[in-house]
């Protein structure tokens, strides 16, 4: 695992934007097209600006999250409305998005009828990932209602998970997919996540999922 700090979170999301378009431009040399699970939330907004920018193959890269809140995307807690918000424009407009939430169904519902569309989609090619002060990634919250299933080895590709306090359902791509990525980045701001994710190293997967889904992944941290 690699450690990349930087002086400002400006120049790490330059730099982190500049790496992912490098990798996914590699990925589609060699393969028809290009998986990208990406998170929600607000830390990975300028990282996807400046990518939506950058020249490359989008039709061929298929554009997906690593975990959603089962609301529609007009809400405004969607992940995909933000991912479309930031990251899906200019360029990166031309890019397939794959849609997690089906109207009218609960997340348990839903999620097999989903779960078919990821298959050619594994192993993901390029995975960026967030970590909350508690260790989790994704929606793998220690302690969530689903968090077992969602971590076991044959889990299915998409999983219902109920984080504790929480009313809203979610979904999240489970552990196995998350650590079987070709190329895994993680982005964490702040002296606490940074000392969260130190402690995460020490402790078992259920209480640090984070952990559990790194591998050989490279950490991006500022201040």
């Amino acid at each position: 695992m690699n450690i990349v700090e930087y002086p400002d979170r400006e120049m790490l999301a330059m730099r982190v934007a500049d790496t992912l378009a490098s990798e996914l431009r590699k990925c589609l040399l060699n393969h028809d097209h290009a998986s990208f699970a990406v998170p929600g939330g607000t830390t990975p907004g300028p990282i996807f600006e400046m990518m939506s920018d950058t020249e490359l193959h989008w039709d061929r890269v298929h554009v997906m999250l690593t975990d959603e809140r089962w609301v529609d995307e007009e809400n405004s807690h969607s992940n995909a409305r933000l991912v479309k918000r930031h990251l899906l424009t200019g360029h990166a407009a031309e890019a397939k998005f794959i849609p997690y939430y089906r109207a009218g169904k609960s997340a348990a519902e839903a999620c097999p009828e989903v779960a078919e569309t990821l298959k050619e989609e594994m192993p993901i090619s390029l995975l960026m990932l967030g970590m909350g002060s508690d260790m989790h990634t994704a929606s793998l919250f220690p302690g969530a209602e689903g968090l077992e299933a969602a971590m076991k080895s044959h889990a299915p590709l998409l999983c219902p998970i109920k984080p504790r306090n929480q009313d809203m359902e979610r979904v999240t791509l489970p552990a196995h997919a998350l650590k079987g990525a070709m190329s895994t980045h993680l982005v964490i701001y702040g002296d606490e996540k940074r000392a969260a994710f130190e402690r995460a190293r020490s402790l078992p997967p259920e209480e640090a999922p984070i952990a559990a889904v790194m591998g050989a992944g490279t950490v991006h941290w500022a201040a």
